[in-house]
């Protein structure tokens, strides 16, 4: 056995040895085939978009994981005494929102699959809805995996009304029905596994190239990946939040001004929509009036009447 001047091994008789370059590609391979199996292993058709989804977690899994953060949140927002009784006007009529679009979920859920040739969900039968109002200036809501909410009073003003609050809570809600946390959580893996890949990949680098070839590749995750990814969740979330809404029998016209008036949050100051994990609020816009005439159908339907002008 002779040493080759490049730095790897050659066998008598010219047969070339595995030296490192050769080792790390076999890592590298198994990341790649690790995450490949990882990432497609888990695609579904999502039944309320009929797209192909990706999932990290049992929805078992979710409801305990929303379980958790939930009583976390609750119990910051007690030591802080930010956490209005339930008793109280505002918990009451948000309760009554809640009810409301819980009580739809069912069939907005047999619905949106019937038309995407899928068979109707059943992954929220297991979920523990809740829902609690905290003080804070946050103009913000949240609904966690198995249905734990929470809606910051910071919101009341932006809303204005029962019908945009509605539209607001549907669409968070329709994250839960989603499945959007676990999908999240089945990206958040394959992104890992790439930038494992890569670090083995560029151990024979110096610090200073590994550190700008790492950040080139973390930027390319984040714009190419991660944000429209997002950006595609919200959407989503938008579609199935606005049909709770209007099956709920609130107006879901309401989400326009609503979402005009969530613009001028911050002085209209934004990010570019490449650079953030939501829409712009001009195509958001856009997006939900193109939604109106299937909205006002769910409205007809379960409402008895036109939508209110």
């Amino acid at each position: 056995m002779r040493i080759d001047p490049l730095g790897g091994q050659r066998m008598a008789g010219g047969r070339r040895g595995f030296g490192l370059g050769s080792i790390r590609w076999i890592i590298m391979l198994g990341f790649a085939v690790y995450a490949a199996f990882s990432w497609f292993g888990s695609k579904e058709t999502d039944p309320y978009t009929g797209e192909a989804a990706h999932y990290g977690a049992s929805a078992d899994e979710e409801v305990q994981l929303g379980a958790q953060a939930f009583n976390q949140v609750i119990g910051d927002a007690q030591s802080q005494g930010a956490l209005l009784p339930a008793d109280a006007q505002v918990s009451q009529q948000i309760r009554g929102i809640a009810q409301r679009l819980i009580k739809r979920v069912p069939d907005v859920s047999a619905e949106l699959a019937k038309a995407n040739g899928q068979q109707a969900p059943a992954s929220y039968q297991n979920f523990q809805w809740d829902v609690a109002v905290i003080q804070s200036d946050q103009a913000n809501a949240f609904c966690l995996p198995g249905g734990k909410m929470a809606v910051y009073t910071g919101l009341l003003p932006i809303a204005q009304n029962q019908d945009a609050m509605a539209v607001v809570m549907g669409h968070e809600i329709a994250h839960a029905l989603l499945r959007h946390g676990s999908q999240r959580m089945a990206q958040q893996k394959l992104v890992q596994m790439g930038q494992m890949a890569a670090g083995v990949a560029l151990g024979g680098m110096d610090p200073g190239q590994q550190q700008a070839v790492m950040a080139a590749l973390g930027a390319g995750a984040q714009y190419g990946f991660i944000l429209p990814y997002g950006r595609n969740h919200e959407s989503q979330a938008d579609q199935v939040g606005l049909m709770l809404a209007a099956a709920a029998c609130y107006n879901p016209r309401e989400a326009i001004p609503l979402w005009q008036r969530m613009e001028q949050l911050g002085s209209g100051q934004r990010p570019p929509e490449f650079a953030s994990t939501h829409p712009d609020p001009a195509n958001r816009i856009q997006h939900l009036q193109s939604l109106l005439p299937q909205a006002e159908a769910f409205y007809a339907k379960y409402c008895g009447g036109a939508v209110p002008k």
